[in-house]
């Protein structure tokens, strides 16, 4: 992306061009022939629909003489946003096929989901995005956000630790969870409460944040996204939804630790009775954790899936190994408003 580090421009928008660039010089490292990316349309949209704008498209490449150069169509000087960037990556890394079966799982459950849903699942199951300090959340881009050349760099380093794409088990791994991402059958509100979840998808990690718009949390301005207990307080408390009876009252707590100990110890939930939408928490010492130890919080899913605002912002994650041995408890806001 630079001859040096002096020429980097960190924090200059990321454009066509280099985008072009970059994709077709990853799979020249990577040991598979450059193909042409697809059209970088915008899917960087915060609700459950998608709005955004489309700001251009990357063409068809011609074969790199210096291992750099390629040729997009459009203006190759027009920004790329961030749900652009991870699409393009994804595609580049021959996971367009396992995007598009997490995206059909969803719409196969009743979910309405982002147009970028699959691939920023995609993107953060291989660790592509990262969450910066939170002095540093004004740094922090939402999906319709332009990139910056910085966090492009940072994917490509990832993407290179991987090494030859026929070898990877980073790749192989992403393809084996697509090829089985099934979704169990949710009830009405149960599918209410995922669609909301679901459409943050990509959204980033901001300490303190709640909303998908610019917040200033505790001295810090960031534009929009969700610490882990802002996710679901978004969902549940602030979100409105009709019918909901006192569903926003539930749920009286801000911090991971008031939520969970909100429930008494006979109304938490074990790992083997979660239903969808139950709302989970983690802790040091696994179920024989306290309230004090309880360190972060999510939304289960179902078949082993839920959904987290953590380190790769808003994702899904598999709830296996590390994940299973600190789960604490859950509990069920839906039940407790009668809605279940």
């Amino acid at each position: 992306m630079a001859k040096n580090v002096r020429n980097f421009r960190p924090n200059a928008t990321l454009t066509q061009q280099t985008l072009a660039n970059l994709t077709s010089g990853l799979q020249e490292q990577l040991g598979d022939p450059p193909v042409a990316p697809p059209p970088a349309s915008d899917t960087g949209t915060t609700g459950t629909t998608t709005t955004g704008t489309t700001t251009g498209t990357v063409g068809s490449t011609t074969t790199p003489t210096g291992g750099t150069t390629t040729t997009p169509s459009g203006n190759p000087s027009t920004p790329i946003t961030m749900a652009q960037l991870d699409r393009n990556l994804v595609v580049a890394l021959g996971l367009k096929k396992a995007a598009k079966e997490f995206t059909q799982g969803a719409h196969d459950a009743g979910i309405s989901v982002p147009g970028r849903f699959g691939t920023e699942v995609v993107a953060r199951l291989l660790g592509l995005r990262t969450n910066h300090p939170a002095a540093q959340d004004f740094i922090e881009l939402r999906p319709q956000d332009p990139a910056t050349r910085a966090e492009a760099a940072y994917s490509a380093a990832q993407i290179l630790g991987f090494g030859l794409l026929a070898d990877s088990w980073q790749v192989a791994q992403v393809k084996s969870l697509a090829d089985a991402f099934t979704l169990p059958t949710f009830n009405d509100w149960q599918r209410q409460i995922l669609t909301v979840a679901f459409s943050k998808i990509g959204m980033p990690y901001i300490w303190g944040g709640t909303s998908d718009t610019t917040e200033t949390d505790f001295g810090v301005t960031a534009r929009g996204g969700y610490d882990c207990s802002g996710f679901v307080w978004r969902v549940y408390k602030l979100q409105s939804y009709a019918d909901e009876g006192n569903l926003a009252s539930t749920i009286l707590g801000r911090t991971t630790y008031t939520m969970s100990v909100e429930v008494s110890g006979a109304k938490r939930i074990s790992y083997k009775k979660l239903q969808p939408a139950d709302v989970i928490f983690f802790g040091t010492k696994g179920s024989r954790s306290t309230g004090a130890q309880v360190f972060h919080t999510a939304i289960y899913v179902g078949n082993g899936w839920f959904i987290q605002s953590s380190g790769e912002g808003v994702a899904l994650a598999q709830l296996s190994d590390w994940y299973v041995k600190k789960y604490a408890w859950g509990r069920r806001p839906l039940h407790e408003a009668g809605l279940d």
